[in-house]
């Protein structure tokens, strides 16, 4: 037995925010020799070794995980069994976190199947005892797996994930839907982030991302690896014709659910029926004939006014609008920011009132409702936040690459550019590292500026002096023009900088990294040429054209073989 853990590899499939298309976690993939994972755990269950497989496994995903140097929150599977064991599991596993240096709160354990023939009670205890020593807690399988509902409910896990069993009959299964509607209030309601794996189509992506489900794994984004994280390039391509988030942030789309409606006429008993007959429901809207609006009823205190002293004998077969709000609306598109400065401007009695969404007609859409909004704001801010560099507050190479792909999935002209400063490590051992900060900063202030000056431009700080850009093409002048006209210095010595730059417009070019192996070659060219400098270049052609910057390479000529 342990010989077959020991020549278990590992792969890593990374896990999606869909709201920033970024990467949010990775998890650990065991991949036995021969059989599979499920069939080796089965065999050490029968031999009475399932936990000691189990924590023998999580430390060499632990271990192989640091081999690729992933900062990433690492996502480790044990079983249900191993759980409730935490004496026999802890000691050996934080052993290995702290010999690699990784800290618990970066690692969630993906507790899995198999539940049966655990003690609920010991499953609880070793939950409560992993959570107090800060690791995060999610469950796995969870439709295909064995796992009782009542636990979700008492042991609080950080995250649920959905099997990909349960997915695979997406789109087309109308009861598949409905079941993960309902695990969607669930998640919703407990703060409990629900994550989509096994994602293979489109068609599935569309239905979680209309059923709220904000965090995604599968072959759609990235397959499993053995060779550590995918480039940026692999960046998932949504099929949004724009960005889901904005710089703004998320809109009011990105949460919208159906709508309980009545009509506006409906009584006071009606909307009693409606509310204590279906738990989950926090309001009701009641609309006109033509799906307009009228009022909207929130379930706490519409109850506790009918069931006030008489309450019931005053109201009951009374108009609903007599106990019901004005709506509070918000249109179709709207940016969630937009909503919660409508909140904080209003009645603070009805600030976790459903909002009611409307279309340009002014018809109900649906409702979004408050909390879910603050928590994908937060999640967003949290996230980009990480993303930034510390110096320029600008993102890293994700950013860029995301924004390629779509572009090129859309069939969209862009050019791509690569700008570093020339000779920086001679300024770093002359003027100090503190000098060189500065002039990184002063650039990324720059170029800051033109991503919010010009509607096309995205920019990236990849690391050190290097920053990678995106525009139209009838605006890389303008880009090229405020960072080559400027006369760069940094206490008061004159500093240049280096531009390359490929134009995509046709279909020669196929992605990201295609894009950055491209722009390599017209970097070193453009470092030749005197003063500061732009070389541009075209996918398909060896001609590079040496837009700015003089002397002996400043003439254009074909690219030297690669």
């Amino acid at each position: 037995m342990k010989v077959a853990v020991e020549q278990v590899r590992f792969a890593f499939q990374p896990l999606y925010s869909l709201q920033t298309g970024g990467i949010v976690g990775v998890e650990a993939l065991a991949r036995p020799v021969s059989g599979t994972i499920r069939d080796l755990l089965r065999h050490a269950q029968r031999k009475g070794r399932l936990v000691a497989v189990d924590v023998g496994l999580a430390r060499r995903a632990v271990m192989s995980d640091a081999s690729h140097e992933t900062l990433l929150p690492l996502h480790l599977n044990l079983t249900a069994a191993s759980v409730a064991a935490p004496q026999q599991v802890l000691e050996p596993l934080l052993e290995t976190l702290g010999h690699i240096g990784r800290r618990t709160h970066d690692v969630v354990l993906e507790v899995g199947m198999p539940f049966h023939g655990v003690s609920t009670k010991a499953l609880l205890a070793g939950v409560r005892r992993f959570a107090e020593l800060g690791f995060r807690l999610a469950f796995d399988n969870l439709g295909r797996g064995d796992l009782p509902l009542n636990l979700l409910a008492e042991a609080g896990p950080e995250m649920l994930k959905l099997d990909r069993a349960t997915l695979d009959r997406l789109p087309g299964d109308a009861r598949t839907v409905a079941l993960i509607e309902a695990l969607a209030h669930f998640a919703s309601r407990t703060e409990t982030r629900l994550v989509a794996t096994g994602i293979e189509t489109d068609e599935q992506l569309a239905v979680v991302q209309q059923l709220g489900i904000r965090t995604v794994q599968g072959n759609l984004f990235a397959p499993a690896s053995e060779n550590g994280l995918p480039a940026a390039s692999a960046a998932p391509v949504l099929p949004d014709p724009e960005p889901k988030i904005s710089a703004q942030g998320p809109k009011v789309d990105d949460f919208l659910r159906a709508a309980i409606t009545l009509p506006a006429s409906s009584t006071c008993d009606e909307v009693r029926r409606v509310l204590l007959g279906q738990d989950s429901v926090t309001g009701l809207v009641g609309l006109d004939d033509d799906g307009h609006p009228r009022w909207s009823i929130d379930r706490t205190r519409f109850l506790l006014d009918l069931t006030g002293p008489f309450g019931h004998a005053l109201h009951a077969n009374k108009p609903a609008d007599r106990l019901a709000d004005p709506p509070r609306t918000i249109r179709l598109g709207a940016g969630a920011l937009e909503l919660l400065d409508l909140v904080a401007e209003n009645d603070i009695g009805r600030s976790n009132d459903d909002i009611v969404v409307v279309d340009e007609e002014g018809r109900c859409a649906g409702v979004v409702l408050v909390h879910e909004i603050v928590r994908g704001v937060a999640e967003v801010k949290i996230e980009q936040a990480a993303a930034l560099n510390p110096l320029t507050r600008l993102p890293g190479s994700d950013t860029v690459a995301r924004e390629v792909n779509r572009r090129l999935a859309l069939g969209k002209p862009t050019v791509v550019a690569w700008l570093d400063i020339d000779s920086f490590k001679k300024i770093n051992d002359k003027l100090g590292f503190a000098a060189g900060d500065e002039l990184i900063r002063t650039l990324g202030r720059t170029l800051t500026g033109l991503s919010e000056d010009l509607r096309s431009v995205t920019v990236s700080h990849v690391g050190g002096d290097d920053f990678l850009i995106t525009c139209d093409i009838d605006e890389v002048t303008t880009v090229a023009e405020a960072l080559l006209d400027r006369p760069w210095s940094v206490e008061g010595r004159p500093v240049t900088v280096s531009l390359a730059s490929i134009v995509c417009a046709g279909a020669e070019t196929r992605g990201y990294r295609e894009v950055s192996r491209l722009l390599a070659p017209l970097k070193d060219r453009a470092k030749l040429v005197t003063g500061s400098s732009w070389v541009n270049g075209w996918p398909g052609s060896a001609r590079q054209e040496v837009l700015r910057g003089s002397g002996k390479h400043a003439k254009a000529e074909p690219a030297s073989a690669h």
